[in-house]
């Protein structure tokens, strides 16, 4: 069964950084575009960054870009965001999701698997 599972959050100060990291396993989605998404309490799941199946079409929420970066190895599985500059509004569970198609988009319904999150949370 394909799965996917997020590792890397955690507790920081603001401007410090964190790399998440996305672990697929059952199945590769090497042809499959690839996203992070990131859910705050009481907020609806929020976009953050794409990625299309070769590593590129990357696309990101403007409140990230130019802090945020994704990318992948498909070789490993693997799928990562490299947060810098974070900010107390970054807090949020990360979520990383396979898509339907072989790019990433911003609407979660274009996504089929998704990991259970990682928790970040970014004090002032």
């Amino acid at each position: 069964q394909a799965r996917l599972t997020e590792s890397g959050g955690g507790s920081v100060q603001a401007g410090d950084s964190l790399r998440l990291s996305c672990a697929a396993s059952g199945r590769a989605f090497s042809n499959n575009g690839m996203a992070w998404f990131r859910q705050a309490p009481g907020q609806e799941r929020q976009f953050v960054a794409a990625i299309g199946w070769s590593g590129g079409g990357t696309s990101y929420a403007d409140s990230v870009k130019g802090r945020f970066t994704i990318s992948r190895d498909n070789a490993r599985n693997m799928m990562y965001l490299q947060m810098n500059s974070l900010k107390p509004e970054d807090t949020a569970v990360y979520y990383c999701a396979a898509a339907i198609r072989a790019y990433g988009s911003s609407s979660p319904s274009d996504y089929r698997s998704w990991g259970q999150g990682t928790q970040v949370t970014v004090s002032s």
